[in-house]
């Protein structure tokens, strides 16, 4: 379980730093930069739920959009030099809740066929 948290915060970091990197610097996945944040967003929040697996999943879902909120203030700031969207929080926000309802799913469907 260890390894999935050490993943998590490194995976956490590496969507900040990409975040925060001077715009032509940013890595771009070539679909769209609200396809970049869905991806990275849905990453983040399935290995979360993977890493605390007690973790009640609506807070996991707040810990992804409040996150999603603070890269946006970040790129807020001058010194960054980024341009920060709403759109781009929503974004990361959806596509948490999207990864969020798989992960109840399959959990289900595993308590299920598991008889418990």
């Amino acid at each position: 379980m260890m390894w999935r948290r050490v993943l998590f915060v490194v995976v956490l970091l590496a969507t900040l730093a990409a975040a925060l990197l001077p715009g032509p610097l940013a890595p771009d996945l070539g679909a769209g930069d609200k396809i970049n944040h869905i991806l990275a967003f849905v990453t983040l929040t399935i290995i979360a739920a993977a890493a605390w697996p007690s973790a009640r999943l609506w807070q996991i879902g707040v810990s992804m959009s409040a996150f999603g909120a603070a890269i946006e203030g970040l790129q807020a700031l001058p010194a960054i030099a980024r341009d920060a969207e709403w759109a781009d929080w929503y974004a990361d926000t959806t596509a948490a809740v999207v990864a969020l309802i798989a992960v109840a799913v399959i959990r289900r469907l595993r308590a299920t066929s598991s008889g418990t």
